[in-house]
């Protein structure tokens, strides 16, 4: 009993399955200009994910006005909605 008391670290489940998304906000997508094709290349290459190698996953905080493309590998719906409603387009890869 003594050890589990001072090792409150080793406790529970760890998932070693579980993906890790590099996550980017609408917000930052409303850097790029209208039409253009943003990738998780373009991402790191502006220095907007740090990730490499990591998948991207697009969330819906904050709002988006011009018409993009955007390919990720996982969208949330919100976000989906958001992208498409501006008159832009969304790709999954």
């Amino acid at each position: 009993m003594r050890m589990i008391k001072g090792l409150p670290m080793k406790r529970g489940f760890t998932n070693t399955f579980k993906t890790e998304y590099a996550l980017v906000q609408l917000d930052m997508l409303e850097l790029f200009d209208a039409g253009d094709r943003i990738t998780p290349e373009v991402l790191r290459e502006r220095g907007l994910i740090r990730e490499k190698g990591m998948p991207v996953k697009v969330l819906a905080n904050g709002e988006l006005t011009k018409a993009v493309t955007v390919a990720a590998h996982k969208f949330s719906q919100a976000a989906r909605a958001k992208i498409e409603a501006a008159g832009g387009s969304v790709e999954e890869l």
